[in-house]
């Protein structure tokens, strides 16, 4: 009996193996060392200026950006596909349209349309009487798999990521284990229909953020932990560089103030389990094949910075206890206050904006 069931212990346990080390997987790793992660110090330093959010609860989950109508009206999209819009005051939500998706970025273009970044759908804008739109679905014959995070520059130029051409919003976590580039940066002309691919090889391409002068604008790069800046106009026109990198979280959406500031989502800390597998493509398939609760996850906790023009930070806002406004994936100023979408909370945040003392 013995004899038998070490015999039985022995195939299970050779079976498992078997099965981490040649099971199929759908995804097909690159290695890539990141930098260091930089300490929770310093210009980091951890404290509690999130605290303060204000929870504005939606009937839906997940409302991952927040966009104003010239109105000062509220809206939201949400994981069920549903559009929410509040009064000023933040009460009284609604449901303003639906896209039949997922929206994630928002943000209004001159003539009142709500411009959305549908994950499942596309590029797409809504009049403000409700009706959906799609503008675009493509580029250069390659659909869009997880259209994410846009801006509308003053020219009308709608800017916007596709995060990853290989997996959709429900497989982010495959996209960021690969690593390899699929994400990227485009352009869609509201007056020729047309759409230009920027940039690629992005490691999923997300949050964007045209800057006050129109000079360059701005997407960030989840899998790298960076943000990159694209130049509109001067001599770099055309070419693009790091606007900051080895950040100490993962870069979500990002939005200008208009005047000085990017407002920089940081949906969650670093992870230093999934730094440690990045060098290592076989790790990273041996750890896409074990149970979900066993791979590095996303962990709660409530992370925001401001930037200048130059990529300096120069507001650091944290919250890291268990009540906090977890997963913060963008940050919006609007008349005083900053509002937060996340991907972890049935609510938008809004949180009275404390200037620094001169």
């Amino acid at each position: 009996m013995k004899r038998t069931i070490l015999r039985l212990l022995a195939f299970l346990i050779i079976a498992l193996f078997a099965y981490l080390l040649l099971w199929p997987v759908p995804i097909n790793p690159a290695g890539w060392t990141p930098p260091a992660a930089p300490e929770l110090t310093g210009i980091y330093a951890q404290n509690s200026e999130l605290s303060r959010i204000e929870r504005l609860p939606v009937s839906d989950f997940a409302p991952e950006d927040v966009a104003f109508d010239s109105q000062d009206r509220i809206y939201c999209g949400s994981q069920n596909g549903f559009i929410f819009r509040f009064q000023p005051d933040g009460t009284r939500p609604e449901v303003f349209a639906e896209t039949k998706g997922r929206p994630l970025g928002l943000a209004f273009d001159h003539s009142g349309n709500l411009i959305v970044a549908d994950a499942m759908i596309g590029l797409m804008s809504i009049a403000p009487d409700g009706k959906a739109t799609v503008l675009t679905v493509e580029a250069e014959g390659v659909p869009f798999r997880c259209t994410n995070d846009l801006d509308v520059a003053a020219d009308g130029t709608i800017y916007f990521t596709d995060a990853s051409s290989r997996f959709p919003l429900t497989q982010l976590k495959a996209d960021l284990l690969e690593h390899r580039g699929n994400g990227r940066f485009l352009a869609y002309d509201p007056q020729t229909k047309q759409t230009r691919v920027l940039l690629r090889d992005l490691s999923f391409a997300n949050g964007v953020a045209v800057s006050p002068d129109q000079s360059f604008v701005l997407v960030n790069e989840t899998g790298s932990y960076s943000v990159r800046r694209y130049w509109l106009t001067g001599a770099k026109q055309g070419q693009s560089d790091i606007f900051i990198d080895n950040l100490p979280g993962f870069p979500d959406g990002i939005s200008s103030n208009g005047h000085d500031t990017f407002w920089l989502a940081l949906v969650n800390r670093r992870d230093s389990t999934l730094d440690a597998l990045h060098p290592h493509p076989l790790l990273k398939k041996v750890v896409w094949r074990l149970p979900n609760f066993l791979q590095p996850n996303i962990k709660r906790y409530a992370f925001a910075l401001g930037l200048d023009m130059n990529g300096h930070v120069t507001r650091n806002l944290q919250d890291p206890s268990p009540r906090c406004f977890t997963q913060i994936a963008n940050a919006v100023e609007h008349k005083g206050s900053l509002y937060f979408g996340s991907i972890g909370e049935s609510a938008i945040g809004r949180m009275p904006l404390v200037r620094d003392k001169p």
